[in-house]
């Protein structure tokens, strides 16, 4: 059985976002038989902080809807951190919104999607990786019983 730690924070107030066992959920589906024994955390944030820290580590001066900060260890160290997801909450209700979708499938979207990034999956190196990471999305939520969000008639492209 694994063993996964799944830190839930909330840096705004919680109404509408969210519950902790939800996020623990959408973690636990995106982790499944990849890692055994896992720490990491999600937190949510408003704009302010998201602006802040894409900024501070991305350069681009906007809060975004999801950030992922994979943990660096020095060559040779061996631990189950794996990172921080942090989820810019004002940012996936607009988005969710302007694409037509329920706001809680967008959420686990997008804690999926910055589960992956920790797990070293990247849509911006290559076309091919993008697909790869796309079609796990597309699996993953449908486990959870959340329908394809690259094809949303919204038709907006959410990560």
């Amino acid at each position: 059985m694994p063993d996964h730690a799944v830190f839930v924070s909330y840096g705004l107030p919680r109404r509408g976002l969210p519950a902790a066992a939800s996020v623990r959920r959408w973690v636990e589906a995106a982790l499944a038989g990849r890692r055994r024994t896992v720490e990491l955390s999600v937190r949510y944030v408003d704009s302010a902080e998201g602006r802040a820290l894409n900024r501070a580590y991305r350069g681009r001066d906007h809060a975004t809807n999801v950030l992922s900060f994979p943990v660096a260890l020095p060559p040779g160290v061996r631990s189950p951190l794996l990172g921080d997801v942090v989820v810019c909450a004002p940012v996936v209700a607009l988005e969710a919104l302007a694409q037509d979708k329920p706001l809680a499938h967008h959420h686990a979207h997008l804690v999926v999607h910055g589960v992956l990034h920790l797990l070293g999956m990247d849509h911006e190196r290559s076309g091919a990786e993008a697909e790869a990471m796309e079609a796990r999305e597309r699996r993953i939520l449908a486990g959870l019983g959340i329908p394809d969000p690259y094809a949303d008639p919204g038709g907006g492209r959410s990560p």
